[in-house]
């Protein structure tokens, strides 16, 4: 099972951040990850939120440009070590991540890192011949 992540195509204007989170406050919305990256005319805000349907709707209904795509988010321990397991499960594997982000997860001594693959079918099996724990919800 994977994860669906909210991108939001942003113009590289000042307030434009705060307005996608202000839209998702109002319509009641938890953001429980979040990553931006940018260029010098726009920028790609990655949202896992708690409520996928509803924050399109409200993003698109505020004219946000946003997409929705699969991502694989596989809890790790929380220490030194913990991704550098993943990352060489990965690069043994010939597997290609595009981008990664993480978050810290309610359980402790865990995080959550979200991963969008170049093929996410290989790098779901990967996940499970490797017995990895999935997050199915966050």
């Amino acid at each position: 099972m994977e994860l669906m992540q909210i991108s939001v195509f942003l113009e590289n204007n000042a307030g434009r951040l705060g307005e996608v989170t202000k839209v998702l406050a109002a319509a009641a919305i938890n953001i429980r990850a979040i990553s931006i990256a940018d260029t010098a005319d726009f920028g790609i805000l990655r949202l896992i939120v708690d409520k996928n349907a509803e924050a399109l709707q409200a993003l698109a209904s505020a004219g946000f440009t946003t997409r929705e795509t699969a991502v694989a988010a596989i809890e790790i321990d929380d220490k030194p070590g913990g991704l550098a397991k993943i990352m060489e499960l990965f690069e043994n594997s010939s597997a290609n991540i595009e981008y990664l982000y993480a978050s810290l997860e309610a359980k402790a001594g865990k995080a959550v890192v979200f991963f969008k693959l170049e093929d996410h079918d290989k790098g779901l099996a990967i996940v499970k011949e490797n017995g990895l724990a999935m997050v199915e919800s966050f």
